[in-house]
């Protein structure tokens, strides 16, 4: 039986399979009337299976489609169109280190007037800043959680500018204050993420989109994958995130009418500070330890907590230095003619998004496990459960006595 389905019987099938499961779980997921979306997914798989068996063999169809992504990918070998950066002014938070730092540099070779906030105004990164860029650029000192200062950044903008607008807001100032699972980090951690990724950079675009609208410029926000997946060990930082790709997706609409294109950034990993830094993941876990209740922590055992700050600084010294892939994207957004909705910056982005979106959730939630936190001991009290603390202790003693009988 199995001989009379060839192989591109079993392509077709493994195709069809994975977008009919993927329509499936984005309609279970939704908990909305899934009659109107399934009847058309159907209705599709029927259209294509019918195209399948009377017109495109399958061998044909892989090569038509080969074909033509090839004469697509030949079409678009010259460079994109391009607006002049020339006489645009950009606004770009967090530019001590990182993305913005390096944005700010290359737009200012590009030719912008470019406004970059930093946190410390003597640090090392203001002083590269204004060591390697001309003197279009503009050093502001700015905590966005902080709206006097915000305020202030905006008065001097506008001083700076005159009647011009201003064409591009880069948000970029970002922190992930993360070392575990959603249980054990702290509620301080939550906080921080909150008040820096979402309602600092929410207090920004507001204050400064009446400058933006002027300009019909643009609004170019730095955000994560981790706020559209469960990243393990992210709950903090994906949650506020999430929210700020959310309040990004509002402002794509509404601002459409008033000819301000907005665009959202997703990274792979980087190594920006201070994840980077091999002190900063040590003090981290001192705090974590230091302020888990006694009884949370015998819960979830001090090497469980242990291994997991051992894995992110694993993690943080394997990302790639090289921040070129995201620095290019803010510039497609700002200076495209037709800038993208969402650019994915960085490899594997593709893959874990495909994943993500049309596979099961037990496949998808299994390979960003293997991706990021490739995890090896259970909780403590888990362990216990399950006999393997017993094991490891009869193990331990059996040890002892042979190495007394020894001596």
């Amino acid at each position: 039986m199995m001989d009379d389905y060839n192989l591109p019987f079993w392509i077709y099938l493994a195709v069809v399979t994975v977008f009919v499961g993927g329509a499936m779980k984005k309609v279970l997921a939704s908990h909305l009337s899934a009659g109107p979306t399934l009847v058309a997914w159907l209705g599709a798989t029927v259209l294509v299976e019918r195209l399948w068996a009377f017109c495109l063999p399958a061998m044909l169809l892989l090569v038509l489609l080969a074909l033509m992504a090839f004469v697509y990918s030949r079409s678009r070998t010259g460079p994109p169109p391009s607006l002049p950066a020339q006489g645009k002014a950009v606004f770009i938070t967090g530019c001590d280190t990182g993305f913005g730092n390096a944005a700010a540099k290359h737009l200012d070779s590009l030719g912008f007037d470019v406004f970059a906030t930093v946190l410390n105004l003597t640090g090392d990164g203001a002083r590269e800043l204004q060591r390697r860029c001309s003197s279009r650029l503009t050093l502001l000192q700015v905590d966005i959680t902080q709206p006097q200062q915000v305020q202030q950044a905006l008065l001097d903008t506008k001083a700076k500018l005159g009647l011009q607008g201003l064409w591009g807001l880069v948000n970029n100032a970002g922190v992930c204050a993360n070392l575990g699972d959603a249980e054990l980090t702290l509620m301080s951690n939550f906080r921080s993420c909150m008040e820096v990724n979402f309602f600092g950079t929410v207090s920004v675009t507001k204050t400064f989109l009446p400058l933006v609208r002027q300009a019909r410029g643009r609004i170019v926000t730095i955000s994560s994958p981790a706020g559209d997946q469960p990243f393990p060990c992210l709950a903090a930082y994906g949650a506020s995130k999430a929210a700020l790709n959310l309040f990004t997706n509002t402002l794509r609409h509404e601002l459409d009418p008033w000819g301000v294109q907005v665009s959202t950034i997703l990274p792979s990993s980087y190594k920006t500070a201070p994840s980077s830094n091999h002190t900063y993941w040590e003090q981290q876990h001192k705090q974590l330890l230091q302020s888990l209740p006694p009884a949370l922590l015998e819960d979830y055992g001090e090497d469980y907590v242990t291994e997991t700050k051992t894995l992110f600084q694993s993690f943080a010294e394997h990302a790639n230095p090289d921040f070129s892939p995201v620095v290019d994207s803010i510039v497609q957004a700002l200076l495209s003619p037709q800038p993208q909705a969402r650019y994915y910056a960085g490899p594997g982005l593709s893959l874990t998004y495909f994943i993500h979106s049309y596979f099961p959730f037990s496949i998808s939630d299994r390979y960003l496990k293997r991706m990021f936190l490739k995890k090896t001991l259970m909780p403590r009290a888990l362990r216990k459960q399950s006999g393997l603390e017993v094991d490891l202790g009869l193990d331990n003693r059996n040890n002892n006595e042979e190495k007394l009988q020894q001596l």
